[in-house]
């Protein structure tokens, strides 16, 4: 809950910043126009000033400033009365638009290019002296102006950059944050499991003398029964000592720690191996399987834990396959390794299973003992591997294990 609400936080934050800065940047453009016009009404004022008190208007040759970049008067036959230049004074006004401007006593301002390349800021005013009227036409620098606008373009710039740079980092912290979380959890689960496979070891040991005393009488009865109905007592204790004893094992083969004896072996070998072990099984429950595993395919690991391994997730495909169908073991080379695939066509396993059903006791089996899996995941991460699954409800099942080739 606190994250999503710093979440939101920082979203808010960063959306006002934003907002705050293109906001100022499209301000900034106004402000420049409003400072150039605003300019431009001082200097005329004051260049008509100039002008009505010296009608020659000499004085004018040294009104200048460092905005200006040049300005002329304009009378109505279209003649320079005066210009920044003076070799244009008295000639001919080649823009007829000024011309008819200075003539109606039309006000303009816009931005134009010089022929030098620069843009300028162009002011056109009538001026008016004592008995006749005159147009001005007043270009300025814009430097100075558009300096308002480069600072808002910087400042937001800035800005944005500040916010990507502070979302980077957030977004680093938060990951560095759930990884650490994760591994926190993922300690808490092995050292749960850890005890989990000291206590089956402990039970395993246990029961495992008392359970072959009862299976051995039971067995017994059976051969030798008094009466029918101890018959079939008798091979309801077995079959449940039978169950016993596989919970027995799977928690000694979940619970054993020892090193295990790691050779390379052709995975091709394993594969033909487990598909006659399970050819039998298969039969009876009218499933056809088949191979796909090409020679020189090498890893390096213990070829019995393997071939538990397979043997696991063939044994379960067909118990998925009741109605019968196929199963294949393929296997291939990647870039980083090797991937053996199982696949079944049997009912598959729902999408909420998935997540579970490498879990230690997690079975959706009436009589399982929810080990085979967890088995398999412990056996393939011993080998510096890994376990999936990919499965659709009546579609089939396929697990891929993959782990690291050897040359």
């Amino acid at each position: 809950m606190l994250k999503k609400i710093l979440l939101f936080a920082g979203a808010g934050v960063s959306v006002f910043l934003i907002w705050f800065a293109v906001s100022d940047y499209r301000d900034a453009g106004p402000m420049a126009e409003d400072h150039l016009s605003g300019l431009a009404h001082s200097l005329a004022a004051a260049i008509e000033n100039s002008a009505v008190h010296d009608p020659s208007l000499r004085s004018l040759a040294t009104f200048t400033t460092h905005d200006i970049a040049y300005f002329a008067l304009i009378d109505k036959s279209g003649t320079y009365r005066f210009h920044s230049n003076p070799d244009l004074i008295g000639t001919v006004v080649q823009d007829p638009e000024a011309i008819e401007m200075a003539k109606k006593g039309i006000t303009k301002a816009d931005r134009v290019m010089l022929k030098t390349g620069e843009e300028v800021y162009e002011f056109i005013a009538p001026l008016y002296l004592p008995g006749e009227m005159l147009g001005l036409r007043l270009t300025l620098h814009t430097y100075r102006a558009d300096s308002l606008i480069r600072h808002a373009r910087f400042t937001m710039l800035v800005w944005l950059a500040l916010l990507v740079v502070g979302w980077i980092l957030a977004i680093a912290i938060y990951r560095y944050a759930s990884r650490e979380e994760q591994h926190q959890r993922d300690m808490l689960r092995q050292e749960s499991l850890a005890q989990l496979g000291e206590m089956g070891a402990m039970l395993a040991h246990e029961i495992r003398n008392p359970l072959a005393g009862i299976k051995g009488f039971a067995q017994w009865i059976e051969k030798r029964p008094v009466s029918e109905n101890n018959r079939e007592h008798a091979g309801r204790i077995v079959s449940e000592t039978l169950r016993l004893e596989k919970l027995v094992e799977d928690l000694l083969a979940y619970a054993r720690f020892d090193e295990a004896h790691i050779e390379p072996f052709e995975i091709a070998d394993l594969v033909t191996k487990v598909l006659y072990l399970i050819k039998t099984e298969a039969e009876g429950h009218g499933v056809s399987v088949a191979g796909d595993c090409p020679s020189g395919l090498i890893v390096s690991g213990n070829r019995d834990r393997l071939s538990q391994l397979l043997l696991n997730l063939c044994l379960n495909g067909i118990q998925a396959m009741p109605d019968g169908g196929s199963l294949k073991i393929s296997a291939r080379k990647t870039r980083t390794g090797v991937i053996i695939q199982v696949s079944d066509s049997g009912h598959g396993i729902n999408l909420e299973d998935t997540q579970h059903i490498f879990e230690p006791f997690f079975t959706t089996k009436a009589k399982g003992t929810g080990l085979g899996l967890a088995i398999c995941k412990k056996i393939i991460v011993e080998h510096n591997g890994s376990i999936s699954v990919e499965s659709n409800p009546g579609t089939g099942t396929t697990f891929s294990i993959t782990f690291p080739a050897t040359q």
